[in-house]
C-alpha cells in the first residue's frame, strides 16, 4: 500500500513539477513566436511602403496643406474638431472620435500622398473610438 502511494506521489510530482511547466512554457513560447512573426510581417510591409513613398518623391499639393487635409478628412468621413496652420508646411488637428482602423488607414493614405505625420497622440474613448491630436507636415 505504501509502495502504491509512493508510486502515485512520484507520478504527481513528475506531472506537476516537470511535464505541466514544460508544456505551459512551450505553449507560451509558441504564442510569443506567432506574435513576433505577425509583427515582423507588419513591420516589413510598413518598410516597403516607406521605401515606395521615398521613391515617388514629393507629391505637389493642389492647395494649402490645411485645405488639403480638411478635404481629405471630409472625404474619409472624419469631423475635425480643430485645424490650425502652424506654418505654411505644417498643421495641427484634433479629431474627437474616430474608429481606429479607419483612422490609421486614412493616415497611411495621407503619407502615400506626401503628407507626413510629425506628431501623433491617440487616446481611447469610452466607446470603441479614439481621440486624436496630431501634427502633419508636407513632404519637403
Amino acid at each position: 500500500m505504501i509502495l502504491a502511494m509512493l508510486a502515485l506521489l512520484a507520478v504527481v510530482i513528475l506531472w506537476a513539477g516537470i511535464i505541466r511547466p514544460v508544456s505551459d512554457g512551450l505553449a507560451s513560447s509558441r504564442e510569443r513566436y506567432d506574435d513576433a512573426v505577425l509583427r515582423l510581417a507588419s513591420t516589413r510591409a510598413r518598410v516597403d511602403a516607406v521605401k515606395r513613398a521615398q521613391k515617388l518623391g514629393a507629391v505637389p499639393l493642389s492647395g494649402s496643406l490645411a485645405e488639403t487635409v480638411r478635404m481629405r478628412a471630409d472625404e474619409a468621413g472624419f469631423a475635425l474638431a480643430s485645424l490650425d496652420a502652424d506654418s505654411p508646411g505644417s498643421v495641427r488637428l484634433t479629431i474627437a472620435t474616430a474608429r481606429p482602423a479607419a483612422f490609421f488607414a486614412w493616415v497611411a493614405s495621407l503619407e502615400a500622398q506626401g503628407i507626413l505625420v510629425d506628431d501623433l497622440a491617440v487616446t481611447p474613448n469610452t466607446d470603441q473610438t479614439v481621440g486624436v491630436r496630431m501634427t502633419l507636415k508636407a513632404r519637403a
